[in-house]
């Protein structure tokens, strides 16, 4: 075939796919429905595991906790934060993580579907992809699937209050989940006969069970179980050259106080960063020493083992 053809075959291709688009059935595109967000409020991405009961069972997760697990959520979470600079703090435990965007956003022109469905495939999507890095040694048997949904706070307390309720949430579940899995794994109860046994009891209960029949005190357990992630924009210095960088934050702090809100001032005024003194005698997070290119100088091991 000639070059004088093969330019001829491209020119009326390239016409008819046009034409096409422009065809009588372009009317269907009536059918869409465009759900825009409501201005000036506080939006809410809730990214929520599906059975995630029968996922960590089958990949064997270690009970009440598997640090692998709850590390990995926080990688995938912070890869959703670096992509969308209008979150300004998310926050995670479990099988979960809300994101929050700033009232003002015009990311999607406000577009509800755009904003909850792109967050949430990049979660998924990364919690995939860098599922080798947490269990290196653990082949994915099948593909984890999360739900979201999109909630709108109109209100600075309103937003509070919804962050304060999952880390409550956070708390009553790790507490019970600790408890219960002492009686089983420690006990030597059945599953029914640990729910038994918790049944009707309050959180001094569960404290007394814990300490007094497997010499655990549930106030040592590590902050990421019993606190949850908040993850949060912070200039930081570097550790090798002192120059100031950008980077995503680990938290495991009591959010509820008003004493962190104190010191995270920019929050709640919709600035994305804020410089943050971390003390120089305690090590990075492995997080953050990824995004400084440092993680080849960490253990990954004593992280997990310290969490």
């Amino acid at each position: 075939m000639s070059l004088l053809r093969i330019n001829i075959f491209r020119i009326v291709k390239n016409f008819h796919t046009t034409a096409m688009a422009k065809s009588k059935f372009e009317y269907v595109r009536g059918f869409e429905n465009e759900d825009k967000i409501l201005p000036n409020c506080w939006i809410v991405v809730r990214v929520d595991g599906k059975g995630f009961h029968k996922f960590s069972t089958k990949h064997n997760f270690i009970k009440p906790n598997d640090s692998r697990a709850l590390l990995l959520m926080n990688k995938a979470a912070a890869t959703v934060m670096q992509e969308y600079k209008n979150i300004v703090i998310s926050y995670g435990h479990s099988d979960e993580y809300s994101f929050v965007l700033r009232k003002e956003t015009e990311l999607y022109n406000r577009r509800k579907d755009k904003i909850m469905t792109y967050i949430n495939s990049l979660f998924t999507s990364s919690y995939v992809y860098f599922w080798r890095d947490y269990f290196p040694d653990l082949k994915m048997k099948y593909p984890p699937s999360f739900d979201a949904r999109v909630v709108l706070y109109p209100s600075d307390q309103n937003l509070r209050d919804y962050l304060n309720w999952r880390q409550a949430d956070c708390h009553i579940n790790n507490l019970y989940n600790t408890a219960f899995w002492a009686l089983v794994l420690k006990g030597n109860l059945t599953n029914v006969e640990a729910e038994k046994r918790l049944c009707g009891t309050v959180s001094s209960d569960k404290h007394e069970i814990l300490f007094t029949e497997f010499g655990i005190n549930y106030n040592n357990e590590s902050e990421l179980f019993k606190k949850g992630t908040i993850l949060l924009r912070k200039h930081i210095k570097h550790p090798l050259h002192g120059k100031q960088r950008l980077v995503i934050f680990p938290l495991h702090e009591d959010l509820i106080q008003d004493t962190f809100w104190e010191r995270h001032t920019n929050i709640m005024l919709g600035e994305t960063s804020q410089t943050y003194d971390y003390p120089i005698s305690a090590p990075l997070p492995n997080l953050v020493l990824q995004q400084l290119h440092l993680e080849e100088n960490f253990s990954r091991k004593k992280e997990f083992s310290k969490e």
